[in-house]
């Protein structure tokens, strides 16, 4: 049986203990005492390289390279604004258009995509997607504008509109633009937003939403549809290449054979990614991937399958690239490279249809991938950064052991309980994990005090590891292990229970599970880096706040356990701390109500963190003006809530915060590690914005 979490196991003859005990061996059959872990080798076959250090734009959402023209890069940004820099970095952006004022900017409107014409070099012809007012919420549209100084800068008057698409909701705008082999312009476009295609429209060949479009810009005043696409001799629109997508947010074409491929974002369970073809529908609603979507069974004929796709485990959106076609990586060429917004791993489609994961990053965020000189692939960050993909460093060194029973982090005759020296520690108010129980214990080195940042967080030396296993009932689900290793850097490892509840094996990726008849989120190593960020001390639980209680010490009685911790000569002397309240303690709702979105989202909703857009700081300790949600406009999207703010005093239906807590799939906070609603923590959300009469 699991010992209680409410027992403190360190002593100090245990921690006497630790300096006797020798150092783990570097080979397969070590006997780890759970401390200096090593860092796993890393099987990556490719690598992001940070570029161009000093381009560093706010808002990109597109990097593209002008035919005849490889020594230069343009970057778009959503609020609308077309840089232009040397590509090799040699000289400052300079702005080459600004449609900002004619741009429709919210969490998925803007400036979209932007594509030059295959002819730009004589022609100076580049093409604009963009939101623009006017429609039911407002327009996509497609404009023409002209360089008249080789690509220095364009012309906004002699924007000519080649298309336009009025938008039933906010989101699901899709806006990619591409050239293809074929001379002919493709344009995406979602279904039209909201959730579950209401209107039907990606199944409507009467209907341009949901689609991929293939115009000849060339041919006719604003376009001809070529005669080749589907439905150009009737029964559709003629301007209709492919159907039965919910959001082709990215999509481009292998210079090679000419194949089209594209990223489909899901709803709530699936991500795909689809080699589309003239003609094609790909499912869109009729199954949401490869299953059918809001049903047992459905008709499947005539619905072309993804090349691959993966489940969305909690917040998800696939972010489609390129086919590799350059020199530096000979392993990659000829396959399909692409990643998804929440998640740092590159992904790939490898020839033959063969799903590869290609590399664990340390970057999130990546929007879109371009094609560079050499045919060399870039990935672009929404905050500006540039990456090249370059090949990994070959493996070397030991790895940790594929078995928790191996680690030396638990105790060798009860797998459940923590071994001999182990801290164990309880916390005041826990970050929520689908109503799994939770028990903590940290190890640390021989001379392992503790240190203490400026926010009231521990600081755990290198060599430390904190342990956390999870469990219903008395079923064990998962151990994770946040190690800091010898260099100082941290990592989190997940160990996923074997169904005889005998041992738990290391997993090398995130994937989802039924157990018990519900579903569990093993978070990728990226994955637990992002919830544990630098910005929050990365072991989130320990900080004083949390740690002020009073706990049963190992005779039972009464302690309390921060003066526990400095007695035992780990914690330095601190100041006097305020306990965080406890989601059902008897302290005030609104202590309650910010105690949970300090431990629930302010490790990313602060300064310095992985925030996304939100410009947001819920930590506790801030009044109400200072957390920026009060009135305050949503930067990633509305929801389609009429009038919707962060934060709307007296009415949670309204606000951003509550709703996105009730939602599940992409639009979910916390977006990651969670597959259920936290029903007792929102309601104590909706009741303290309830109560709330006013923004300060």
């Amino acid at each position: 049986m699991p010992v209680p979490g409410s027992r403190l196991l360190v002593t100090l003859a245990a921690l006497q203990c630790l300096a006797t005990c020798g150092a783990p061996e570097a080979n397969a059959d070590a006997s780890y005492r759970c401390l200096a872990l090593p860092r796993p080798p890393s099987h990556d076959l490719v690598r992001l390289e940070r570029v161009l250090p000093d381009i560093d734009i706010d808002g990109g959402i597109d990097l593209v390279q002008a035919p005849g023209l490889p020594d230069r890069w343009y970057l778009a940004t959503q609020a609308g604004v077309l840089h232009s820099f040397p590509s090799d970095g040699s000289a400052p952006p300079q702005v080459a258009l600004d449609i900002s004022d004619r741009v429709v900017l919210g969490g998925e409107s803007g400036l979209l995509g932007v594509a030059f014409h295959p002819d730009f070099a004589s022609n100076g012809d580049a093409f604009f997607s963009y939101n623009a007012p006017g429609g039911d919420v407002f327009t996509s549209r497609v404009s023409r504008i002209h360089s008249p100084d080789g690509g220095r800068s364009f012309d906004l008057a002699s924007e000519t509109i080649v298309l336009e698409q009025a938008q039933p909701y906010s989101n699901h705008n899709g806006g990619d633009l591409a050239f293809g082999p074929d001379g002919f312009l493709y344009f995406g476009l979602g279904d039209g937003g909201s959730g579950g295609d209401p209107q039907g429209n990606a199944q409507n060949p009467d209907s341009l939403l949901g689609k991929i479009l293939r115009i000849d810009i060339d041919g006719g005043e604003p376009y001809a549809s070529p005669p080749d696409n589907p439905f150009a001799a009737g029964g559709g629109r003629p301007e209709i290449y492919a159907m039965g997508l919910r959001n082709p947010w990215r999509f481009s074409f292998d210079r090679v054979t000419g194949e089209l491929w594209a990223g489909d974002v899901g709803q709530n369970l699936w991500e795909e990614v689809d080699r589309i073809e003239r003609g094609g529908n790909y499912g869109w609603n009729i199954q949401e991937g490869p299953v059918c979507f809001g049903q047992d069974e459905c008709d499947a004929a005539g619905l072309s399958p993804p090349v691959t796709a993966y489940r969305n485990t909690g917040g998800a959106s696939v972010i489609a690239g390129l086919v590799y076609r350059g020199s530096d990586i000979p392993d990659l060429v000829g396959t399909f490279v692409y990643t998804d917004f929440y998640a740092s791993t590159l992904s790939g489609v490898a020839p033959g249809d063969l799903p590869v994961t290609l590399a664990q990053t340390d970057v999130r965020g990546l929007v879109n991938f371009a094609e560079g000189p050499g045919n060399e692939l870039y990935a672009l960050d929404y905050q500006g950064g540039i990456y090249r993909l370059a090949p990994a460093e070959p493996p070397s060194g030991p790895g940790l052991p594929d078995k928790l029973s191996r680690t030396g982090c638990v105790d060798p005759v009860d797998l459940r309980t923590p071994p001999a020296g182990a801290v164990a520690y309880e916390i005041n108010h826990p970050f929520w994990s689908d109503g799994a129980d939770k028990q903590r214990y940290m190890m640390l080195p021989d001379d392992g005090e503790l240190g203490l940042l400026a926010d009231g967080d521990l600081d755990l030396p290198p060599g430390s590891v904190v342990v956390k296993h999870f469990r219903r009932d008395d079923t064990p689900i998962e151990t994770r292990l946040l190690v800091r290793h010898d260099d100082g850097a941290w990592a989190g490892y997940s160990y996923a229970w074997d169904a005889d509840g005998r041992d738990a094996t290391l997993l090398a990726a995130g994937e989802t599970r039924e157990i018990a008849g519900q579903p569990w989120i093993f978070p990728g190593r990226d994955e637990c880096l992002f919830c544990h960020s630098d910005a929050a001390g990365r072991t989130l639980g320990l900080e004083l706040a949390q740690l002020a209680r009073t706990i049963a010490g190992p005779d039972g009685a009464p302690i309390d356990q921060l003066e526990h911790l400095a007695t035992l000569g780990l914690l330095p002397e601190h100041p006097p701390i305020v306990p965080l309240p406890a989601l059902d303690s008897d302290a005030s709702l609104e202590a309650r109500a910010r105690a949970y979105l300090h431990a629930n989202c302010s490790q990313c909703h602060r300064p310095d963190a992985p925030s996304g857009r939100a410009r947001i700081d819920l930590r506790v300790g801030l009044t109400l003006a200072e957390l920026g949600v009060c009135d305050a406009a949503p930067r990633a999207g509305d929801l389609d809530l009429a009038e919707a703010r962060l934060l709307v005093p007296g009415d949670p239906a309204r606000s951003i915060v509550s709703t996105r807590m009730h939602t599940l799939g992409s639009t979910r906070m916390p977006a990651l590690g969670s597959a259920q609603v936290d029903t007792a923590g929102l309601a104590v959300i909706d009741a303290w914005i309830s109560g709330l009469t006013a923004c300060p």
